[in-house]
């Protein structure tokens, strides 16, 4: 993920506030508590081996060995799972390059039930770590065991419990590329790619309740403050994940901070008319020193974070959304 931060405006914040206060929220008892229901078990540990597999292909840049080993990975784990998957395949002019081939995977679990949720991670990498302090390590590609992998192997897990014991409503899952292709800082032109390429060419009829967006949830003291742009686009929907959160005993991790606005996949798919928040972590070792850079490694991830995500988000699906 490489946008840029930006605070919350104090008047947003409070009119946002008053949003939440008064936004309603399923499975919710009026005491902070959620009964438990027959919710399967995250398996944390499963996430973390998908993330270090990922690694193992190398950087996943878009053109590069990496890039299509993970595909073909990706692919034949959801085929396995999933009732239908498709690869959405396209062309994109990059600046100072010849177009590129990306590449969205699409997996859909019960797509004749209307009434469904959209999961959303990508799963490309950085070409430069430009957060390194020295010049030659700046034109490396990030290794991409957290801004990448992380998320994507929440979804996979997520991908083997609901082929496992189908949820109660249909769920999709969006495995975005070209998030991150950019070159250097802001520029968003060569980012994004494939989510705002899905928010133009989505299934006809497409009106899923809401969108989560999964990205930096590797870290191993993960902490989701309520990203701010999450907040602008769908306070409800941020209201109903946090609740959840605190509700199966994650309050710790799933803070009730206002964050910063961070450009990710989910600004275009909300702007294509899907309701998405992101859950992410802003904050990746000491100071931030680990966002791409060469850093991001499986060393510096565990799977607190990937099993707190996946909790909360299979709490969400197996009671209904």
């Amino acid at each position: 993920m490489g946008g840029l931060r930006r605070p919350v405006h104090l008047s947003l914040a409070l009119g946002i506030a008053l949003a939440l206060l008064g936004a309603g929220c399923t499975n919710d008892e009026g005491n902070g508590q959620i009964a438990r229901v027959n919710v399967p078990a995250f398996d944390a540990d499963s996430a973390h081996a998908l993330l270090r597999r990922q690694v193992e292909f190398g950087p996943r840049v878009p053109g590069t060995p990496g890039h299509a080993a993970q595909l073909q990975w990706m692919v034949e784990h959801l085929r396995e799972r999933a009732d239908t998957v498709i690869v959405q395949s396209f062309d994109q002019p990059i600046d100072g390059h010849e177009p590129i081939r990306l590449h969205n995977v699409f997996a859909r679990f019960a797509p004749e039930n209307s009434t469904r949720v959209l999961l959303v991670a990508h799963w490309d990498t950085r070409p430069v770590s430009d957060q390194e302090e020295d010049e030659a390590r700046q034109r490396l590609p990030v290794p991409g065991a957290n801004d990448g992998a992380s998320g994507v192997a929440v979804l996979l897990a997520l991908a083997d419990m609901f082929a496992a014991q189908p949820p109660p409503i249909g769920v999709d899952i969006l495995l975005t590329d070209g998030e991150d292709f950019a070159t250097r800082p802001g520029d968003y032109e060569n980012m994004y790619l494939g989510a705002k390429y899905f928010a133009a060419n989505q299934p006809p009829g497409y009106a899923p309740l809401y969108a989560i967006l999964v990205d930096l949830v590797g870290d191993t003291n993960p902490r989701f403050e309520m990203e701010g742009y999450s907040l602008q686009y769908a306070p409800e929907v941020v209201q109903r994940v946090w609740r959840m959160a605190e509700g199966i005993g994650y309050g710790h991790i799933f803070v009730r901070t206002t964050g910063m606005s961070i450009m990710d996949d989910h600004v275009p798919l909300n702007q294509g008319g899907i309701r998405t928040i992101d859950i992410i972590d802003m904050d990746y070792g000491p100071n931030n020193a680990f966002w791409h850079t060469q850093n991001d490694v499986v060393e510096n991830t565990s799977p607190r974070g990937l099993g707190a995500v996946g909790e909360v988000i299979a709490a969400l699906v197996y009671r209904g959304g």
